[in-house]
């Protein structure tokens, strides 16, 4: 079932489901209410879900492309295997939301919560996760791939052995955070307080960060 261009109410929704795996093509379903609707496998291009609802929706393996959904709220849906390319999807948010081997990659996720989200086997790839609440997520062994992480709350955060190729950590709450063995050397770690410095130890930083870091200390390195 293949809707283009067109404006979608939780009613148009559940008739293209009825008809078939759908997928959706610049379509505009801002606002709607589609809550616990079975979407598994559909597919949105292009498409608007600004302040759209999908709270405890089944999403397994669907696919999501250069759509636009700030606020989108995806509390308690089930986005296993989903697949998130080039989406703005500012504001969201995935509280106990289920992630697992989902993919968000090149998505603006400014401000997204995922408070106790199920997220074993996720991955970001090149996103901005910019003032978002990650509190406790595990990227354990996990390479990161140009994330942006500044302002965002990171309390409690597992880093262990990961390795960051770019991105930022800039302001970011890191209370509790850990980073043992972790390879920080091409992150951006501007605005750490000495109280953070600790939460380092065991992780493998440049000379050039060093030097940054007691600057921004006050200190002077010769």
């Amino acid at each position: 079932m293949h809707v283009v261009e067109q404006t979608l109410t939780r009613a148009d929704v559940e008739s293209a489901i009825a008809q078939g795996t759908p997928t959706f093509e610049h379509c505009d379903l801002d606002g709607a209410d589609l809550s616990r609707l079975d979407l598994r496998g559909a597919a949105f291009v292009n498409c608007s879900v600004a302040e759209t609802s999908f709270y405890a929706a089944k999403l397994t393996h669907t696919t999501w492309q250069r759509c636009r959904g700030r606020q989108a709220d995806f509390e308690s849906a089930d986005a296993t295997d989903a697949q998130f390319h080039g989406c703005d999807l500012n504001n969201s948010s995935w509280r106990r939301a289920r992630l697992a081997s989902a993919l968000l990659k090149g998505c603006k996720l400014t401000g997204a919560n995922f408070e106790e989200a199920a997220h074993l086997g996720l991955a970001f790839e090149d996103c901005l996760l910019v003032g978002a609440d990650m509190r406790r997520m595990s990227f354990r062994k996990a390479t990161l791939v140009q994330l942006d992480f500044a302002d965002a709350d990171l309390a409690g955060c597992d880093f262990r052995d990961t390795l960051f190729h770019g991105g930022s950590l800039r302001n970011a709450n890191l209370k509790g955070a850990r980073f043992d063995n972790a390879d920080l050397r091409e992150a951006d770690l501007g605005g750490l307080k000495l109280s953070d410095i600790k939460l380092f130890q065991g992780a493998l930083i440049s000379l050039r960060q060093a030097a940054e870091v007691l600057a921004e200390m006050g200190l002077r390195v010769g």
